[in-house]
Parts: C-alpha cells; sequence; structure tokens
C-alpha cells in the first residue's frame, strides 16, 4: 500500500469512527427524547396532586363508556364524587391539610374500584367514577359501600385524624345518552343528594 493510500484509509477508518460516535450518540439522545415524551404523555393524562386520571383523561374513558352502551346496551354508571367542606378544611387546618384530604380520598377510590372501572379526579374538590359492565341496583350498592367506606376511614394527620365525608351522585348510563348527558346527570344528583 502507497503512503497515500494509507493516509486514506487512515482518514476513511477516521470518518467512519467519528460518524459511529455521532450515530451511538444520537441514537442516546432519541432515546432520552423518547422518555422525557413518554413521561411528558403520562403527565398529561394525570392529576398533579393525586395521582389518579385527569379530567380530560376522564372525559375520553367516559366517551368510550357511553359509546359502547350505545352499540352493545353494555350497563355501565357514572359515580360523582363531591369532598364535603374542603374550603373548611382548608381554612381550619391549611393547604396542606386540603391537599392531603384529596390525595386521602383519591387513593380510597383507587383502592376500591375493580381494574374494568375508572376513578379519576375531574375538578378541584371534585372526583368521577365509571363503572363499567354494572346494572343499577350494583351500581347503586357500590356508591353506598364507597361513601361508608370513606366516612370510616377519616384521614390520618398525625396529631390526630379528619373526618373527610364525600357526597356522591350517581347517574346510570343508558342507550341514546351523550356523555354530556350522562356527565349532567351525575352533578344533578350530587347537588341533590348534599342539598338532602
Amino acid at each position: 500500500m502507497t503512503v497515500q493510500g494509507s493516509i486514506q484509509a487512515d482518514a476513511s477508518a477516521e470518518a467512519f469512527a467519528r460518524l459511529a460516535e455521532e450515530n451511538a450518540l444520537l441514537r442516546a439522545s432519541m432515546g432520552e427524547l423518547r422518555a422525557r415524551l413518554d413521561e411528558m404523555e403520562q403527565a398529561s393524562e394525570r392529576d398533579a396532586l393525586t395521582g389518579l386520571p385527569n379530567r380530560p383523561s376522564f372525559l375520553r374513558s367516559l366517551e368510550r363508556t357511553v359509546s359502547n352502551a350505545n352499540r352493545h346496551g353494555t350497563p355501565a354508571a357514572l359515580l360523582y364524587i363531591d369532598v364535603d367542606g374542603l374550603d373548611a378544611i382548608n381554612s381550619g387546618h391549611g393547604q396542606v391539610a386540603g391537599d392531603a384530604a384529596l390525595i386521602h380520598v383519591g387513593k380510597l377510590l383507587a383502592g376500591l374500584i375493580r381494574g374494568t372501572d375508572f376513578a379519576a379526579r375531574v375538578g378541584g374538590d371534585e372526583f368521577a367514577v365509571i363503572l363499567d359492565h354494572l346494572d343499577m341496583d350494583s351500581a347503586i350498592e357500590t356508591s353506598e359501600r364507597i361513601g361508608r367506606f370513606v366516612a370510616d376511614h377519616p384521614l390520618d394527620l398525625g396529631a390526630g385524624t379528619l373526618p373527610v365525608p364525600v357526597t356522591i351522585g350517581l347517574a346510570t348510563i343508558m342507550r341514546g345518552d351523550t356523555s354530556t348527558d350522562v356527565l349532567h346527570r351525575g352533578e344533578v344528583t350530587m347537588h341533590k343528594a348534599k342539598a338532602a
């Protein structure tokens, strides 16, 4: 091999090594970007305080459930849950206690539902649970069980406990419903139960 050929071979090997190194760095950067994008997508689906799905995620799930009910007649229901007295908790015990109350209710709900159900935080002091493949009688029983369980499990503040009562509105999902219809009925029944 001539000196010129040897120089060209060395230059080609160096260029190839540099290219391989840049390719490896690019692949690593792409992997990091994918991981960050996955984290961002997951964060956009979750309530930052409770870790439950957020309102947009809930609305998509409700739309799917209503669509299945319309298409297949699948029984389902919505529980619309309001944390009673959150303002009083915030003013009497501080914002940290109010946040702890919401986290507490979120954990209780997540632990009480089946894998086919869907619990979400849909507003400041409001949660919703979609009970899929559940008839009216079973939905009523589930609503009462959740209400009793939350009432029987106050928030532990360390120096004492704090009751975190909830009011639950129930709306069955019927053929011909839209997600707006169901959500409205759930809110109305919750407000009626609160007024009673």
